[in-house]
């Protein structure tokens, strides 16, 4: 098996990936950094769900924070790493595509430098499991990311999996979040529920109408 460095965006969104790669002969060990991920309370929630999985798998994670225990020295402390997410990213504020890809930019990298450290040579995300994120640019910038830290990016679509993952994940009863992490996406995300809450309505009313 070949060791693999799997940064992971939260555990529902692991549980296909590790099986593929693993059946693909890679043995992944999970990469936590998410700086994005906001209030703190939820970032803390996202990683207790991965930690409880992963133990029950017996899969690794290390946290790619300096003084996180990892003894890793060339990453940036936690309060360091939300620094640089607030401002790379939150001055691009609803510009989704843009934020996104300065979000990615920066975890990435930072995975990237803790992939290195550790002497893994191969890594892989699961950051563009999810359909609503964006894959093509996910995938550039680990490419470059990992070029630049001397590293095998390990690039796969699993978004046809991504079905597979949310009844598993269900089934598992792990915590499902229902925004991407940041505040921003969380409003996006609650403007798109009530969107689709109305359209509901709007459609219940006019089959109404019809029926009389």
């Amino acid at each position: 098996m070949t060791p693999l460095a799997l940064h992971a965006c939260c555990g529902p969104c692991s549980l296909e990936p590790l099986k593929h790669l693993r059946e693909e002969g890679f043995e992944p060990t999970i990469l936590w950094d998410n700086p994005n991920i906001q209030p703190v309370a939820e970032h803390d929630l996202r990683l207790a769900t991965l930690l409880a999985w992963a133990d029950a798998k017996g899969i690794a994670v290390v946290r790619c924070e300096r003084g996180a225990g990892s003894g890793l020295v060339g990453t940036k402390t936690a309060t360091e790493q939300r620094e640089a997410w607030e401002r790379a990213c939150a001055p691009l504020g609803f510009n989704r595509e843009a934020r996104c890809r300065a979000c990615y930019a920066i975890r990435l990298s930072q995975a990237c430098v803790a992939a290195r450290d550790l002497g893994f040579t191969h890594i892989s995300t699961t950051l563009a499991v999810s359909p609503y994120q964006l894959f093509d640019d996910c995938s550039q910038i680990l490419e470059r990311q990992a070029a630049a830290h001397g590293l095998v990016p390990v690039i796969r679509d699993w978004r046809p999996f991504y079905a597979d993952a949310t009844r598993e994940s269900r089934e598992l009863g792990m915590y499902r979040q229902n925004y991407c992490g940041c505040r921003f996406s969380a409003a996006e995300a609650a403007i798109e529920r009530h969107e689709r809450r109305d359209e509901r309505k709007r459609a219940k009313a006019e089959a109404r109408k019809a029926s009389r």
